[in-house]
């Protein structure tokens, strides 16, 4: 017998679960009034963060000792002091700083998405709208694109070593696709790591002027250019040698993920790679926990999405035309790659 079914029962879980809310309201004051960043300064007491921050100190303290409770800082004697993550992830001078990421993932349409699960789970539909956030030009992926980038280097980074070298003769030039390009992280860091190859970004034409402002940025200007459209129905082109399609098939079910894949192939020379980076659980469906919760994301936000396995993945590919897939965890993040030859 286990000592989960040994010790006492508590509600502890649920009363953490309901009030799950205020930690996110608590990590999102801390942003928004800058209160990491003043402790990465070197102010370290209620009194100093609030007379930078020009709030009362009552609320200062409470804000600061309910971060320390939920593990976001630490205090000693009074004073506190920023953790490892807190210091590379909320403090707006990092690199690294992910607090940018809040205007997506608390805006408005998709927390609504989630005031009624219920309904969602009972009639099989998103209840907000029809499309949810896979309708056609969704402002919400504007946002997304400019605030996610930095959250996803370091994926990115993996991803593009992944991929043997792109050859590159002197009868063409290489070619890479980016579906759904968004901030455009994944392609700018292949075309990085590749010199010679010539990325082409797809997206809505809103979503791509984030992209092509960060290529631009990159250096690539030069070996850069844009496709408009709905990734199924816009012409892909043909003779890419990699088709990168990052965290896109999940908005949709498994026949149509299929169907896409075979319009990848057909866009892809002999040999060429399709490299799919998503949220991939493994087959219980509930381990690795980051992983397998995507799934809760795409119910709430996609009419027919979900978080597949690499079984499914298999099977996709295998539909599609393509061989040899394999995959590769993408530590020490939640998500994975998923590579396989056309």
């Amino acid at each position: 017998m286990s000592s989960a079914e040994t010790s006492a029962p508590s509600p502890g879980l649920f009363f953490e679960t309901i009030n799950a809310y205020q930690r996110t309201a608590a990590l999102k004051a801390g942003v928004e009034l800058g209160v990491f960043t003043v402790l990465a300064s070197g102010v370290a007491t209620a009194e100093g963060v609030a007379e930078r921050c020009q709030c009362p100190v009552r609320g200062v303290r409470i804000l600061c000792d309910s971060l320390a409770i939920f593990g976001l800082l630490t205090k000693v004697d009074g004073r506190y002091f920023l953790t490892q993550d807190s210091a590379l992830f909320l403090d707006q001078n990092s690199p690294a700083y992910l607090g940018g990421m809040l205007q997506f993932m608390l805006a408005p349409s998709i927390i609504e998405a989630f005031s009624d699960l219920a309904s969602t789970v009972r009639s099989g539909r998103v209840h907000t709208t029809k499309d949810g956030t896979t309708a056609p030009d969704h402002p919400v992926w504007v946002e997304f694109a400019k605030v996610m980038r930095p959250m996803m280097q370091g994926a990115a980074q993996a991803v593009a070593g992944l991929v043997p070298p792109v050859q590159v003769d002197a009868t063409r030039q290489a070619k890479v696709l980016d579906i759904s390009a968004s901030h455009g992280a994944f392609g700018i860091a292949f075309a990085q790591q590749h010199p010679g190859v010539h990325l082409v970004a797809l997206d809505w034409e809103a979503v791509l002027a984030v992209t092509e402002a960060n290529a631009k940025s990159a250096g690539l200007a030069d070996r850069f250019s844009k496709l408009v459209g709905d990734a199924f129905t816009v012409d892909l082109g043909t003779d890419y040698d990699v088709v990168l399609v990052p965290n896109f098939l999940h908005h949709f079910n498994i026949a149509d993920c299929t169907r896409f894949l075979k319009r990848v192939k057909a866009a892809l020379r002999p040999g060429g790679r399709v490299v799919i980076v998503e949220f991939v659980p493994n087959e219980d469906r509930i381990t690795p926990p980051p992983s397998a919760s995507f799934s809760l994301v795409m119910l709430g936000t996609t009419p027919e999405g979900d978080a597949y396995t690499f079984g499914e993945y298999q099977g996709m590919l295998a539909g599609a035309g393509f061989r040899d897939a394999v995959l590769h965890p993408l530590l020490p993040t939640a998500q994975s790659a998923v590579i396989a030859v056309a």
